[in-house]
């Protein structure tokens, strides 16, 4: 599965019964709540990064991508729109776009 057909399909469970699937419960309790729960995703991969733990890193990191689509799709931002913003950055410095922020 790609990072896009996963996008799609978290945004497919937006308007599901919550009591069919995880995506459509996570959605609709809101944003917030989406947000809380990318953030403990984040928070635990960065834990399995400090120890090294490869195989329980890539797990995370797989936690970390899902929740934060689900989050994006929780405000009605694309997996799209995020592509758009990074290639709008492309062969810019890291350092000079962070300036301008």
């Amino acid at each position: 599965m790609t990072l896009n057909d996963l996008a799609i399909l978290i945004a497919s469970r937006k308007d599901a019964d919550p009591d069919s699937s995880w995506t459509a419960k996570l959605l609709s309790q809101g944003p917030e709540k989406c947000a809380e729960k990318f953030g403990e995703e984040a928070i635990e991969a960065i834990i399995e990064a400090v120890k090294g733990d490869k195989t329980r890193l890539t797990s995370e990191a797989a936690d970390v991508l899902y929740h934060l689509l689900v989050m994006l799709t929780s405000r009605d931002v694309s997996l799209d729109d995020v592509i758009i913003e990074l290639a709008r950055r492309q062969g810019i410095s890291g350092i000079a776009e962070k300036a301008r922020r």
